[in-house]
């Protein structure tokens, strides 16, 4: 069985994510979106709070293959390994994304050589798409429904709105 893992932040999810695992999905036999616990960075959400809103966005695709949706930390290679994954799924939006995402595919096959990265081109509808960008439109409370999928836009501005009450 061909296991890959898309991983990433999920900060929110965004519609762009979601070209990526649908079209990532027709690759393999199952598909595991790795939702990161970065240290490093101050999310939004909490990671089980990133699989659940994943989970509400995928349930409804029609025709998907088998997806599971589980964080991690540590290292990425760590983790395909442990699911016996062999592939890698990285989404570009330009050029800059991927000078950054080919050295981090070339440390990865170093660390495991039996591991490749695969990457998507971005649909262009969602060139320009963030989950960044989708977090400072709904922290000033501006219109985030053409960015995510619409099942998750109220629980974006409940979080603003309950960070706003600490």
């Amino acid at each position: 069985m061909k296991v890959g893992i898309y991983p990433g932040s999920f900060d929110p999810i965004t519609l762009g994510h979601l070209d990526v695992i649908i079209r990532a999905s027709g690759l393999v036999d199952q598909l595991i979106i790795g939702v990161l616990k970065n240290t490093a960075k101050k999310p939004l959400f909490t990671a089980e709070e990133r699989v659940k809103l994943i989970e509400l966005a995928i349930k409804d695709i029609p025709d998907l293959p088998p997806v599971k949706v589980e964080a991690f930390d540590g290292l990425l290679v760590n983790f395909a390994k442990e699911k016996n994954a062999s592939i890698i799924v990285r989404g570009l939006r330009a050029i800059t994304d991927f000078e950054y995402e080919l050295q981090i595919a070339q440390t990865n096959h170093k660390l495991n050589p039996a591991i490749d990265t695969v990457f998507f081109t971005t649909s262009v509808e969602y060139s320009y798409l963030s989950s960044s960008a989708v977090r400072e439109i709904a922290s000033f409370g501006g219109d985030i429904q053409k960015f995510v999928p619409e099942c998750i836009v109220q629980s974006i501005y409940d979080k603003y709105k309950s960070l706003r009450s600490v």
